[in-house]
């Protein structure tokens, strides 16, 4: 990347959130970006969703070993939402003021699509707990990662080995099918701020089309400097 381009980037820091299925490569991906983003001298903070702070890895705990799901969707939508408060307040935040890019696996794209089209919860009540927790604050660029359910299912089998699926990888093959298409929708329906990528291939070529979304979102240079960018 050209100096120049890194020049242009000064100021509050970019917002860029990861979504996807169970086993859709997020963690890898976020990895592989932070890494070319601190070669470049970007300052980077990797984090996630539920989670991300101390209030809220408490409440991760919670949501995935089920609690959440027998509370039902709307409680569980509660502890989503106080989650994201503590990581929006504590860390989020205080990181994009001070110019450094935040990269999050999750954000409220999941509340939506877990817990609003396949939970059922009122579009209503996501808005009014949205306006609570972040208020106007949004990813300047979401990358939504799309892959089969059933490989992606896989994947994440063998991700956690010999444990025991969390709360929503236990749930059924229709609802990760229903899933995908929740995320897909959410792709088509804001194409200004969502990148839908293909990510049933190896990790170096969705590595690529991630870079190419960052490039064409965010380093605007001449055609003499695209090489820097490549």
């Amino acid at each position: 990347m050209s100096e120049a381009a890194v020049k242009r980037t000064s100021g509050r820091g970019r917002f860029i959130s990861f979504e996807g299925g169970e086993g859709s490569g997020k963690s890898t991906q976020i990895k592989t970006l932070a890494e070319r983003l601190n070669a470049a001298k970007l300052r980077t903070l990797v984090t996630r969703e539920p989670g991300g702070s101390p209030g809220a890895e408490i409440i991760r705990h919670l949501v995935l070993s089920g609690m959440g799901k027998l509370l039902g969707p709307e409680a569980e939508t509660l502890l989503f939402a106080a989650a994201r408060d503590d990581h929006v307040r504590t860390v989020i935040e205080p990181a994009l003021k001070q110019g450094i890019w935040v990269l999050c696996d999750r954000f409220s794209d999941s509340t939506r699509v877990y817990q609003g089209r396949l939970g059922q919860v009122a579009p209503e009540v996501l808005n009014a707990m949205q306006r609570v927790t972040i208020g106007d604050l949004r990813p300047d660029l979401t990358i939504i990662l799309d892959v089969p359910v059933e490989i992606g299912m896989k994947r994440a089998a063998m991700r956690r080995g010999t444990g025991a699926p969390d709360r929503f990888e236990s749930e059924d093959l229709k609802f990760h099918q229903d899933l995908r298409e929740a995320y897909r929708q959410v792709a088509a329906e804001d194409p200004q701020r969502c990148v839908l990528i293909d990510a049933n291939a190896d990790a170096a070529t969705v590595a690529a089309s991630v870079w190419a979304a960052l490039r064409d979102r965010f380093f605007k240079v001449d055609v003499g400097s695209m090489a820097n960018l490549a």
